[in-house]
């Protein structure tokens, strides 16, 4: 595809394993889950925020992540992943793309997602300024999955 196309696509992943630290608060899209344990990171290791990052960034040709907010930088400990997902989100219209939309699906047993969804997705959405899903899926019983939570994201950037 040319530089020049009218849209792109980009694909994100995460993966956060559970934090032993009962105080560590879990945080999936913009939402807390308040009585889950939560996950380790450098940052509120919110997984479906992180790959929503990385599918825009992706798709805009801006690299990932850990490029751009690399867990070495000590003024990111414990950063918002939705504070961040803004300034990837910038990036990307400063690029002369505009996101389409965002597909997300996570993997994860616990805590079910459901009574959440709407609040993630609206969440997403707003910072994005387009729509955002989120679907959950279980682990099936597959152990190492259970070990913490992953998300894939695939964003649709369009030029603006």
């Amino acid at each position: 595809m040319s530089a020049d196309a009218a849209f792109r696509v980009g694909q994100g992943f995460d993966v956060h394993r559970w934090s032993p630290d009962p105080a560590r608060r879990l945080v999936l899209g913009g939402v807390a889950f308040p009585g889950h344990r939560g996950l380790v990171g450098h940052s509120d290791a919110d997984v479906v925020t992180h790959a929503c990052i990385d599918a825009l960034l992706g798709a805009a040709g801006l690299g990932d992540i850990g490029q751009l907010f690399p867990d070495t930088d000590p003024a990111l400990k414990d950063a918002d992943s939705m504070e961040l997902l803004a300034v990837a989100v910038a990036r990307v219209n400063d690029e002369g793309w505009r996101a389409a939309n965002v597909d997300c699906t996570l993997i994860v047993d616990t805590p079910k997602l459901a009574p959440q969804r709407e609040a993630m997705q609206s969440r997403l959405s707003a910072t994005v300024g387009a729509p955002v899903t989120v679907k959950g899926k279980r682990t099936e019983g597959v152990e190492s999955l259970g070990e913490g939570a992953q998300c894939f994201a695939i964003a649709l950037v369009v030029r603006q």
